[in-house]
């Protein structure tokens, strides 16, 4: 496998903030759904995710600074420098297997290795739950439980689907979500937002109309004399997480006007204003 460093396209020096943020951002571009058409993506991945794996690991990736290890996780038989392979170096996938034999062989124990994916989740399935079918590293395909109310970027552990141990249980499964956005839905904490048009007299004289939720269309009731910025509380209409209250959809009003407001509407808006004028503006500061 090639420097972990140079598939992530961050030198060496960086802390592991700037590791994460940059696995994310190439794992939302080199994610095989992102790419259907490329025949390479998966392996493109496989191969982002194992450089993740070895440098989100402070100890692994300490161990592969001081040239302890290579770039597959094998130990190295001598300390040396990333400034390139020993002419005429064995496949490193070869040495790891060539080694787990071995250590078989003599009855050694050796826990499984952590192996890392990302799988991506729409908003709303992110928020109210899903099964999704991941494939793994082996080939095996698994049923993922997102469960509600996760995160962006939220990491789910699946104890035992990692790679296979040494006479010891195999390690883990890392899954990253990566929330794709939602074009009418906001989240924020445990709270969803999100805006809705209505029309001059609903605004003005108030009346049931439907909102968008996370649960599908709601009646909800618009008080006399709204205005744009006005804000509905839907009381346990949010993000429900397991072991947790359900929280709120607050929703924005945002009054609209006619496309083409006729003449009997101006000529109404004209008289009433002459003889109800009032200020929605602060009045001016004066400047010396």
């Amino acid at each position: 496998m090639k420097d972990p460093y140079k598939i992530l396209g961050v030198s060496p020096n960086v802390d592991q903030d700037e590791i994460k943020k940059a696995y994310r951002k190439l794992a939302r571009e080199l994610h095989p759904d992102s790419d259907p058409k490329n025949p390479w993506a998966e392996d493109d991945f496989k191969e982002l995710s194992a450089a993740y794996d070895l440098l989100s690991h402070p100890e692994k990736r300490a161990q592969y600074d001081r040239g302890e290890i290579d770039a597959s996780g094998a130990k190295r038989r001598r300390a040396r420098s990333r400034s390139g392979p020993r002419s005429g170096a064995k496949n490193p996938f070869e040495s790891f297997f060539k080694k787990r034999a071995a250590r078989e062989k003599s009855g050694a124990k050796a826990p499984g290795a952590n192996v890392s994916y990302t799988l991506k989740v729409g908003f709303r399935e992110a928020v109210r739950g899903v099964t999704k079918r991941v494939s793994m590293t082996n080939g095996k395909r698994l049923d993922v439980r997102v469960p509600p109310g996760t995160k962006d970027g939220q990491t789910l552990r699946l104890k035992g689907q990692g790679m296979p141990g040494i006479g010891d249980q195999a390690g883990d499964a890392l899954v990253t979500i990566l929330v794709e956005p939602d074009k009418r839905f906001r989240r924020q904490g445990d709270d969803i937002h999100s805006e809705l048009a209505i029309t001059l007299p609903e605004a003005v004289l108030g009346g049931k109309v439907e909102a968008p939720t996370i649960d599908g269309l709601l009646s909800v009731t618009v008080p006399a004399g709204s205005n744009t910025g006005s804000m509905l509380r839907l009381k346990g209409k949010g993000v429900a997480r397991d072991g947790k209250k359900r929280g709120d959809h607050y929703v924005k009003l945002q009054v609209k006007l006619p496309a083409k407001p006729g003449k009997e509407l101006i000529e109404f808006v004209k008289k009433w204003g002459t003889k109800h004028a009032y200020n929605v503006r602060a009045k001016k500061a004066k400047v010396d």
